[in-house]
C-alpha cells in the first residue's frame, strides 16, 4: 500500500509546496495554502493524465493572412439581459462560468435559460448540490416549461462526460465545478487540484464536440471565484453576479469573454416567477425625489456598450474624530481621498474636518474615472446645503492639475440623459459633440473651478 505524503496547495494559482507557508512563493498570496493528502510514487503528471491531453488534434501552421476571419455564430437563450452580457448569445463549443453568492440567483437563471433553449434545442442540467426533485420543484415554482430537459445529479466527473457524450447536448450546465470530482486524482472535491482536473476535462470536450458549457463557481468570502486562478484561464467567459440578496434586483458583469465586451452589465428583478430582465435599468440608479435634495447628482456611466444614469449621493458632516472619516459605497474608496485633495487645492474648498460619505444608488458598482466630476459636485452640494439645478447630468474625469478629462462614447451617454428627460449637462470640453443634441444644454468645462462657476450662473 502506497504511503501518503501531505502537500500544501495554494487555492489561487494552484503552485505547490512541501511544506506550509503563510505566503505563496509564487502569486505572493496571503493564507491560502491548504493542506492536500496525495499518494507517494506518484508524481503531478500521473494524477493529472487527463488535464495534460491536447484541446484538439494538431493543427497545420498557417499563415495569417491565409486564416478566414468570419464572425462567431451565437444562439439567444431567450432572456434578453442574459445574451446581453454574453456578447449576444451563446456559442457552440463555448465554456461560461458564472460565480455569486449562495443564494443570489445562479441556479434560477440557468434553469430559465435552458428550459427556453429546451423548446429547440438539446439540453442537459447536471447538479451537484441538488436532487432531481428538488429541480422539477423549482421549475414547478418558477412555473417554466421544460418537458424536455434532461436532469442528472451527478459529481463523478467521468460519468457526466459519459452522459454528455452518450445524449451529444448542445448546451450541458454543471452546477456546481466545486462539487465534482474525478476518479484520476485522490484529493476531496473542491480542492484545488480537482477544480483544475475537472474544469480542463469539461474545456477540452467542449472545444472537441462543440458542446456548450456553462459552469457555476462558488465565490470566496471576499466575493471572488473560489478555486485556482487558472478556473478562470482557461474559460471563455466569465460572468460575476452582483447585489444584495435582500434587494430583488440582481446584476449580472461580465469580467472576461472573448467573444464580446467585457464589463457588459445585465439587470434583473427577482420576482415569483423567477428573474426578469429590466428593459429599463436607469431607472432603477435613480432616487425619486419631490424636490431637489443637497448632495445628489447625477452621472451617466458607461456599462460595456450600455450607458446607465446613476445617482450619485454625498454626505458631509462635520467629524467629531480626530480623523475625519471617508467612506465610499459603490465606488473606489482611495479615489476618493484624492479627491478630496483635488478639491481643496484647485478649488478651494476645504474639508479635511469634515466626514465625507459617497454612495453610488441601487447597488450599482462604478469603477471608470468618469464618476469623478459626479462626485465633487454632490460633496460641494452637499457641504453648501444647496441641490443642484433640476435636470442635471454630468461626467467627466478629474486629474491632480484639477483638470477634467474626457470620458469615452460621450455622445452616447449625452443621447441617453436626452431620452430619460435631462436638459443640462456639463461636461468636459472634448466631449462636446459635433451636432447639437435636441433638449439638451451642453456646458463644457475644463478645470474644476470653471465647473463650479458655470454651475452657480445656472441656479
Amino acid at each position: 500500500m502506497a504511503k501518503p505524503r501531505t502537500s500544501f496547495v495554494c487555492s489561487d494559482c494552484g503552485s505547490v509546496a512541501s511544506r506550509w507557508t503563510g505566503q505563496c512563493a509564487d502569486c505572493k498570496a496571503w493564507n491560502t495554502m491548504t493542506e492536500q493528502v496525495e499518494t507517494a510514487g506518484l508524481n503531478r503528471m500521473s494524477q493529472t493524465p487527463h488535464m495534460h491531453k491536447s484541446l484538439a488534434q494538431t493543427a497545420p501552421v498557417l499563415s495569417l493572412a491565409d486564416i478566414e476571419a468570419i464572425d462567431v455564430p451565437r444562439f439567444g437563450t431567450g432572456i434578453d439581459e442574459f445574451d446581453r452580457v454574453l456578447g449576444g448569445g451563446l456559442v457552440a463549443g463555448g465554456v461560461v462560468l458564472i460565480g455569486g453568492d449562495p443564494g443570489i440567483g445562479k441556479s434560477t437563471l440557468l434553469l430559465q435559460a435552458l428550459a427556453n433553449l429546451a423548446a429547440a434545442r438539446s439540453t442537459l442540467y447536471v447538479s451537484g448540490e441538488e436532487s432531481g426533485a428538488q429541480i422539477a420543484l423549482r421549475a414547478r415554482r418558477l412555473q417554466v416549461e421544460a418537458k424536455d430537459l434532461k436532469l442528472q445529479a451527478e459529481i463523478q466527473l467521468e460519468k457526466i462526460l459519459g452522459t454528455i457524450a452518450d445524449l451529444k447536448p448542445d448546451v450541458a450546465v454543471i452546477d456546481s465545478i466545486q462539487t465534482l470530482y474525478s476518479d484520476a486524482l485522490t484529493s476531496a472535491p473542491g480542492s484545488v487540484s480537482q477544480v483544475r482536473e475537472c474544469a480542463a476535462q469539461l474545456t477540452r470536450v467542449a472545444k472537441q464536440t462543440g458542446v456548450t458549457i456553462i459552469l457555476v463557481g462558488h465565490v470566496t468570502k471576499e466575493g471572488a471565484l473560489a478555486g485556482p486562478r487558472v478556473l478562470e484561464h482557461i474559460v471563455d467567459t466569465v460572468l460575476y453576479f452582483e447585489g444584495d440578496t435582500q434587494s430583488s434586483f440582481r446584476l449580472v458583469r461580465a469580467i472576461k469573454n472573448r467573444f464580446g465586451a467585457v464589463n457588459e452589465l445585465g439587470v434583473f428583478a427577482m420576482t415569483e416567477k423567477g428573474l426578469k430582465g429590466v428593459s429599463n435599468p436607469s431607472a432603477l440608479f435613480l432616487s425619486q425625489h419631490d424636490n431637489q435634495v443637497p448632495g445628489s447628482c447625477v452621472m451617466v456611466t458607461q456599462e460595456g456598450t450600455r450607458p446607465l444614469l446613476v445617482e450619485v449621493q454625498a454626505l458631509v458632516d462635520a467629524s467629531h474624530l480626530p480623523n475625519a472619516r471617508r467612506l465610499s459605497v459603490g465606488l473606489e474608496q482611495n479615489r476618493l481621498a484624492m479627491l478630496l485633495a483635488v478639491l481643496h487645492r484647485h478649488a478651494g474648498i476645504a474639508a479635511f474636518d469634515q466626514d465625507v460619505f459617497i454612495n453610488a444608488v441601487g447597488g450599482v458598482k462604478i469603477t471608470e474615472p468618469a464618476a469623478d466630476l459626479a462626485v465633487l459636485l454632490a460633496i460641494n452640494s452637499s457641504m453648501r446645503n444647496k441641490p443642484l439645478p433640476r435636470g442635471l447630468v454630468v461626467f467627466g474625469e478629474v486629474g491632480l492639475a484639477g483638470e477634467i478629462r474626457p470620458a469615452p462614447r460621450g455622445q452616447e451617454r449625452l443621447r441617453e440623459a436626452a431620452k430619460l428627460g435631462f436638459s443640462v449637462a456639463v461636461i468636459p470640453k472634448a466631449n462636446v459633440p459635433k451636432q447639437k443634441i435636441e433638449g439638451m444644454n451642453i456646458v463644457a468645462v475644463e478645470r474644476i473651478d470653471e465647473a463650479f462657476s458655470k454651475l452657480r450662473e445656472l441656479d
